[in-house]
């Protein structure tokens, strides 16, 4: 079953064919539409040529390869165009020069067709976001014009690096957002303490869920941090 009611126009940039053809099943299976490249500059000339929802990018291509193809996205491309990287690469280096070059998201070969879905689909859903001034999720409601947040009726005191953390978590939710994913949107390549992003999230836990009957803001050991409605925080 798919995860999204309306169907995504998808570009698969990917030159190993057994694996451009089980994305393509499977997604194609759950309603959405998906064009093919294999090499990185036809990928990217599709690209710039067609509208796409987002683009799947291998990392390994012929021709360019999925680093050049995102940075030259990011430079020529009269839009923003959602871009997700493959690869087989798991290190932090490499996903800081995926992120750099203008990666959105990230996914590791092997992956789950059905994590590749919800992923395409959060990101295509953080995109539409980005594009609005007001980002409601349960009883939040981020106004990013104004940088006024509210739970319920109540206006919340967040310092401006918890409203920061808050806004990268929203754009992301229902995704988990890393902590070196998170540390990278925060701080760049410019270093910072490693005891800094923990004191930041304590901060804004006791803003942002303290005085209310559920946490909002979710640790997961190990892997990161992410948002929740009370549906989804029930055990």
């Amino acid at each position: 079953m798919s995860y999204h009611s309306t169907s995504l126009r998808i570009l698969l940039v990917e030159d190993q064919q057994n694996i451009a053809s089980n994305i393509a099943d499977f997604m194609e299976q759950q309603g959405h539409v998906i064009d093919f490249a294999i090499r990185g500059d036809q990928g990217l000339a599709l690209a710039m040529q067609e509208y796409y929802d987002l683009v799947i990018l291998d990392l390994n291509l012929p021709g360019i390869d999925g680093i050049e193809v995102c940075r030259q996205l990011r430079n020529k491309a009269q839009r923003h165009i959602p871009v997700l990287m493959l690869t087989a690469r798991d290190s932090v280096d490499d996903k800081v020069i995926g992120f750099t070059a203008g990666a959105d998201d990230y996914l590791t070969k092997p992956f789950s067709l059905q994590e590749l879905e919800v992923r395409c689909i959060a990101l295509s859903r953080r995109h539409l976001l980005q594009t609005n001034d007001v980002v409601t999720i349960g009883p939040l409601r981020i106004d990013r014009k104004r940088q006024v947040v509210m739970r319920e009726d109540t206006t919340l005191p967040l310092q401006t690096m918890g409203y920061r953390i808050l806004v990268v978590l929203a754009e992301a939710y229902p995704q988990v957002v890393s902590r070196s994913e998170l540390t990278y949107k925060l701080w760049g390549d410019e270093p910072t303490e490693s005891d800094a992003i923990r004191s930041h999230i304590y901060q804004l836990r006791n803003v942002l869920d303290k005085p209310f009957s559920f946490p909002m803001l979710k640790t997961k050991h190990g892997v990161g941090f992410a948002l929740q409605t009370e549906s989804e925080a029930q055990p």
